[in-house]
C-alpha cells in the first residue's frame, strides 16, 4: 500500500512538472496547447465535447457545442491551476492521467 501512494504521489508530481513546463512554452508562444478532446455525443452534424487546453497556469476544461446550423456554445467551464488539475484529473480518470503524461511526455521533448 505504501507503495502505490508513492508511486501515486510521483505520478502527481511528473505532471505537475510537464503542465509547468507546457504552460512556461505557452507564456512565450502565446498559444494554449490542447491537451485533449472527447466527443460525448454526436447528432447529426452536431456534437457536444470536452476541450481540455493548457494556458499560463491553469488548466482549462470546457464542454462545448457546435457543428451543423449550432452556433458554438459553452455549457460548462471548470478553470484549474497547474498543481490542483493532477489529483482533480487522477480522481476522475487514471486512464486519462495516464495519456496525459504520454502526450505531454511527447510533445515536450
Amino acid at each position: 500500500m505504501v507503495k502505490q501512494i508513492s508511486l501515486d504521489a510521483w505520478q502527481i508530481q511528473h505532471l505537475s512538472d510537464l503542465l509547468e513546463k507546457g504552460s512556461n512554452i505557452v507564456a512565450k508562444t502565446n498559444r494554449p496547447i490542447v491537451l485533449y478532446r472527447q466527443t460525448l455525443e454526436e447528432e447529426e452534424e452536431s456534437y457536444e465535447e470536452i476541450v481540455c487546453t493548457l494556458t499560463k497556469g491553469y488548466v482549462i476544461e470546457q464542454m462545448v457545442t457546435s457543428g451543423g446550423i449550432l452556433v458554438p456554445s459553452f455549457h460548462q467551464q471548470f478553470v484549474f491551476t497547474i498543481e490542483e488539475y493532477p489529483q482533480e484529473l487522477l480522481r476522475k480518470s487514471k486512464d486519462r492521467f495516464l495519456e496525459m503524461i504520454d502526450f505531454l511526455d511527447e510533445q515536450l521533448k
